[in-house]
């Protein structure tokens, strides 16, 4: 397991080993989306992290896609979130903020005005959003105007430079997972006749605009993207995987972001495409195939030793086991981590993993 503790620069950071933490949704947050004490001591026990990923994050009412997930857009999230940067720094960590617009993934039920979610299309995603008072199908969503589109990307800048100001060391922009940078990629989702849509060059253009204006206000060393090729979560589908993505690619490869971060879903060709296509750091959440699933420390060994990834992406390992690093150098044992207690809750599943004496 050497591979996995050599150091690694990426951007302006340091990394002092290739084990970074991917982002998990916890649902923890208060109802204004505040992080809590909880989540300071969630983040602080996991600081030995080579780079800790956040939560997805909405930087924009708008862009909140589940019950009691936080947010960057307002002073109180900036100061509850320098909480958090403040603790993992402390144990001489390193923390991006992942930002996550979810899109047409949102419900009226999120927002006070009790508006439609927005998307680059009017296409329901098909699935439904889970709330105390039971499952509740996600609406057709409005189609974003160019006014829109706009106003999206200042919201993910506004952000950015929130998370700075909270003292994160950069931002991860969450292009997978069927949210809105997705939505706008996959032809699956996106039916646009306009700048937007249409073409793989018109499809990611969202996705480089808002990179660009991201990487303006705070520096490309401080942003990075995360993508899931082939991905179908949340609805969205792809006709045309590696041309878009090969697009994609080329788009942003000269603006020399921080990383590319990629969650493989049982397709490693199509990582080493990627790997062969992008000239900096490449985080992977190694999955080589189908049924490798959650992602185990040897599938990140074996990344790195055949050149598909710089660094590797663990989720449930970090989720169940804080000391993970400390784990995989004594070769276990690992916490299971426990399903129940993924979601919503208390401290129970969130800080109680126990760690190895």
């Amino acid at each position: 397991m050497q591979e996995l503790f050599e150091p690694l620069s990426t951007g302006k950071l340091e990394l002092p080993n290739r084990l970074v933490m991917a982002p998990m949704t916890r649902s923890r947050a208060t109802e204004d989306g505040a992080v809590t004490g909880l989540t300071v001591e969630y983040y602080r026990q996991r600081a030995a992290a080579g780079l800790i990923i956040t939560e997805g994050t909405q930087p924009s009412v708008r862009g909140q896609g589940y019950i009691r997930t936080p947010g960057l857009h307002e002073d109180g999230h900036v100061t509850a979130w320098r909480a958090v940067t403040d603790a993992v720094h402390a144990e001489g960590g390193r923390i991006f903020a992942q930002l996550m617009h979810a899109g047409r993934v949102g419900h009226p039920v999120l927002y006070p005005d009790g508006g439609a979610p927005l998307g680059p299309s009017p296409l329901a995603s098909g699935e439904k959003l889970f709330t105390p008072d039971g499952l509740l199908d996600h609406p057709v969503p409005r189609e974003m105007t160019v006014d829109d589109i706009a106003q999206a990307i200042e919201e993910f800048v506004a952000s950015a430079r929130n998370a700075i100001e909270a003292g994160f060391d950069g931002v991860e922009l969450h292009g997978a997972n069927g949210y809105l940078i997705q939505q706008f990629l996959t032809d699956g989702s996106n039916t646009r006749t306009d700048v937007y849509g249409g073409t793989v060059e018109n499809r990611v253009r969202f996705a480089v605009d808002v990179a660009r204006a991201v990487s303006e206000a705070i520096g490309p060393d401080r942003v990075g993207l995360r993508v899931s090729p082939g991905g179908t979560a949340n609805g969205v589908s792809e006709s045309d995987t590696p041309e878009l993505y090969a697009a994609l690619l080329a788009a942003l490869a000269p603006l020399g972001l921080a990383y590319l971060h990629i969650m493989e879903l049982g397709d490693r060709d199509t990582t080493l495409r990627l790997r062969a296509a992008w000239p900096g750091t490449l985080i992977l959440n190694p999955h080589p195939t189908p049924g490798s699933f959650p992602a185990k420390p040897e599938y990140g060994v074996e990344a790195l030793r055949d050149g598909a990834a710089d660094a590797v992406a663990f989720a449930e390992m970090w989720l169940a086991n804080p000391d993970l690093p400390a784990r995989i150098k004594a070769g276990g044992p690992y916490n299971e981590a426990d399903r129940r207690t993924f979601y919503g809750g208390d401290h129970r599943g969130y800080t109680d993993y126990p760690v190895l004496a």
